[in-house]
């Protein structure tokens, strides 16, 4: 944060007024001094990013729409210029003060560190009706959309449901080694989606029945690269395993925001680029975990080293066997991994293109120091693919099945994107 701070004018402050309260800064810097509307949304989705990196909720859905919520509010703002102002510092003062105005209820830690970078970013919008009406628009599609979303069963508790499993069998999931914990994310397939009809909307057909030349060739691979001992994967095998082992929540904001920084759009269509890629996130998680739960397909770890055989001869039993990476508690079909890499993808193509224009650097919360380089989106889905597998928590049909629902939803959700942001 610069040591100067720009005064806020009076003026101002009384247009922000239903914003501003107190609370304690925690890791939010105001947005730097910027120069067009580009640097503009990039210092919002910054300070986004710093709100929810400081405040996370439990679960990674929840933290998706905290994002879909305050950029969803803000493109609702900047699409529709009132007559006679100027739409410049009409939008600038829309996206800050909407973005503000969800984030204040969204992360009430984060208070004091939001409304200094709404203070600085008003700043930088020249004093008139233009500046008003934009913090009174912010505002008001904020607060409408908290109200829209309130209860829509997307909050940690609801995510996380008490679930339980049925008894075990062929094929059917079982908490996984070595906690064996309680099935995560069951409450989701229950959430309200954003822009989908339904969570079972694009619904995955059954994974490869056992016994089935599909599935022993997905645990065949799972066996012999996936186990914390194998002798077949490689060091660069093992290395896009930790890569992409952290949080695609994580791992894929910084991709999102090489696609703004090349952005050539208008500040509407880049607002617009973050809102429905987060939509698309959401309601992706949505329909995985109705996948997840609907067809509830064991792991490989149980499927390999649990105690229930396939009644399949030709399938390895090896209870000695442990994966690379410890198994996530909840259903193998289809990976979440996959599912945000192939919405993250769809969304990034039919809104920039391939890639952003310019190669781009993303570092990895599980491989520190670590960073890895791209032009073009598809190979970070193609790692994501590989990695689950060698990995050794999840099969090569559950990745692939990830990526087909997640870019059927977020195709539908870019199709409904005209109701979501009028």
């Amino acid at each position: 944060m610069s040591s100067t701070r720009t005064s806020i004018s009076r003026r101002a402050v009384l247009a922000a007024a239903p914003i501003a309260a107190t609370g304690a800064a925690v890791g939010i810097a105001a947005p730097a001094a910027a120069h067009g509307h580009g640097a503009a949304v990039l210092d919002w989705f910054d300070a986004t990013d710093a709100a929810v990196t400081a405040a996370p909720a439990a679960t990674q859905v929840t933290n998706s729409r905290t994002w879909a919520i305050a950029w969803l509010a803000a493109a609702r703002a900047v699409r529709r210029v009132p007559h006679g102002v100027n739409a410049g510092h009409y939008r600038e003062a829309a996206l800050a003060a909407a973005v503000h105005r969800a984030l204040y209820a969204l992360a009430p830690t984060q208070q004091a560190a939001l409304d200094e970078a709404l203070e600085a970013a008003l700043a930088r919008v020249p004093d008139g009706r233009a500046k008003r009406k934009g913090v009174a628009a912010g505002v008001e599609r904020a607060d409408d959309l908290l109200e829209e979303r309130a209860g829509d069963g997307l909050d940690p508790a609801s995510v996380n449901a008490p679930f339980t499993p049925p008894a075990a069998a062929p094929g059917v999931w079982q908490p996984t080694p070595p906690a064996f914990g309680p099935a995560a994310q069951a409450g989701t397939r229950f959430a309200v989606p954003f822009a989908l009809d339904s969570a079972d909307q694009f619904r995955l057909d059954a994974p490869p029945a056992l016994g089935t030349p599909q599935y022993r060739a997905d645990l065949d691979e799972v066996y012999a690269y996936g186990g914390l001992n194998s002798t077949a994967r490689t060091q660069a095998q093992t290395d896009t395993a930790q890569f992409w082992l952290g949080s695609s929540f994580t791992l894929y904001n910084p991709v999102l925001r090489a696609a703004l920084e090349h952005h050539s759009g208008s500040l509407r269509e880049q607002v617009e680029l973050v809102a429905l890629f987060h939509v698309a996130s959401v309601d992706t998680q949505i329909a995985t975990s109705d996948s997840k739960y609907a067809h509830l397909w064991w792991r490989p770890v149980t499927a390999i080293a649990g105690a229930v055989e396939d009644g399949d001869p030709a399938t390895v039993q090896d209870p000695s066997w442990t994966p690379l990476h410890t198994t996530p508690s909840h259903p193998d079909y289809p990976s979440g991994h996959n599912t945000y890499s192939g919405s993250a993808e769809e969304v990034l193509t039919q809104l920039v293109g391939d890639g952003p224009g310019a190669a781009f650097t993303i570092p990895s919360p599980t491989a520190p120091g670590v960073t890895r380089t791209y032009t073009t989106w598809h190979p970070l889905t193609a790692e994501n693919v590989d990695a689950r597998v060698w990995s050794g928590i999840h099969s090569r049909s559950a990745d692939l099945a990830g990526v087909e629902l997640s870019r059927n939803v977020a195709a539908f959700v870019l199709t409904r994107a005209g109701d979501l942001l009028a």
